[in-house]
């Protein structure tokens, strides 16, 4: 009886791991590629350096709180890594990553301290694998967070060879009286439009069916885009939190809640920070809404409420802010604009479609986008 099968290995071989797909020695050589990227992220109170088998991080500095709370997130990127294997960049998803993960412990006020990450792949191509981490990295870097740990995972049969998936978690810290969100929003408030750097990691099923659907390329050159379609919808999250906790620390009491506006859209996160009884009313008018969402959003002929529902429109976070500090935050935050406000909810706006009331399970206020 033949014995080998596709494997080629022999009765007196025996099947061996790397017969069964996994390469372990490819795996050690993309440690030893992402080794630097990640160490650049390390300060004094990453303890016991890189390789462990857990990350160690110095948490003494948390004696000086008076009430110190745990911020957690963990978070991926979604079906934009298939555009990023198709066009064969992989620095950017890592960006994407973070400021998915992150960017969800600064809305509450949170310093992020550090994360890891867990990246699952058909076949571990050591390059490829660096490059990811580099991103992450980066991002990290940016972010103040130091990187303490991650796992790369081959998954032979699960995932094709150039197939991978990313996820990570983060850890932060908040004062307990300093925590921001619904709790300190009134009525009066201002919301304040932080901008996006394009469709950030939310929405991509729908993008990458408009796409195949129209038969357009990557590669294709969009004149609204001035590049390609491919760079334009690899574009990089942007990460928020260094200028945001700047932004808290040195205006105390100006930022009421901060909503970081990623699936569901615009209206369902803004709805999520605001107390019951209230509606964030949001103006269209108050932006131009990035081309890649119109030119998206025509090509797919996805309707308005739609889009609104699914991307972010170009606000990737927006501020609930005292409405005698909203000169102050604007000032302090480059490119900030004034989007609308927090009035008390008469009811007036609850027959329109556009109106989300309670999202994302969150028993909270609500919030709408008017012209």
């Amino acid at each position: 009886m033949d014995m080998t099968g596709s494997t080629g290995a022999t009765p007196a071989q025996g099947t061996t791991y790397a017969a069964a797909g996994v390469d372990v020695e490819a795996g050690d050589r993309a440690v030893e590629l992402m080794k630097a990227a990640i160490t650049t992220t390390h300060g004094p109170e990453v303890v016991g350096g890189f390789g462990g088998f857990a990350g160690l991080f110095d948490a003494s500095a948390l004696k000086d709180f008076r009430r110190p709370q745990l911020a957690t997130s963990t978070d991926g990127v979604g079906t934009k890594v298939a555009l990023a294997q198709q066009l064969d960049i992989h620095d950017t998803i890592g960006h994407d990553l973070v400021g998915m993960v992150v960017d969800d412990i600064v809305v509450i006020g949170a310093k992020p301290l550090f994360m890891t990450d867990y990246i699952a792949c058909g076949k571990v191509v050591p390059e490829r694998i660096a490059a990811i981490v580099r991103g992450i990295a980066e991002a990290c870097a940016s972010a103040g967070v130091a990187l303490v740990g991650g796992e790369t995972a081959e998954h032979p049969g699960l995932l094709g060879v150039d197939e991978y998936d990313v996820a990570g978690a983060a850890t932060g810290v908040v004062e307990a009286d300093e925590v921001l969100g619904a709790h300190r929003v009134e009525a009066g408030d201002v919301l304040v439009g932080l901008p996006s750097s394009g469709l950030h990691s939310n929405g991509y099923s729908l993008v990458r069916r408009i796409i195949a659907d129209a038969e357009w390329t990557l590669d294709r050159e969009v004149p609204e885009f001035s590049r390609s379609l491919g760079e334009e919808v690899l574009t990089p999250t942007r990460v928020y939190a260094g200028p945001l906790l700047a932004l808290i620390r040195e205006l105390p009491g100006a930022v009421h809640s901060i909503s970081h506006v990623t699936g569901g859209g615009l209206s369902a996160n803004v709805a999520r920070i605001l107390p019951q009884g209230t509606v964030g009313v949001m103006r269209r008018s108050s932006w131009t809404v990035p081309a890649v969402f119109d030119v998206l959003g025509e090509l797919g002929g996805v309707p308005l409420l739609d889009r609104e529902r699914t991307w972010n429109q170009g606000v990737g976070m927006v501020l609930s802010v005292a409405a005698d500090r909203v000169d102050d935050v604007l000032r302090a935050y480059p490119g900030a604009w004034t989007l609308g406000e927090v009035l008390t909810d008469d009811g007036a706006h609850q027959g329109s479609d556009a109106y989300v009331q309670g999202a994302k399970g969150v028993d909270a206020g609500a919030a709408i986008l008017i012209d």
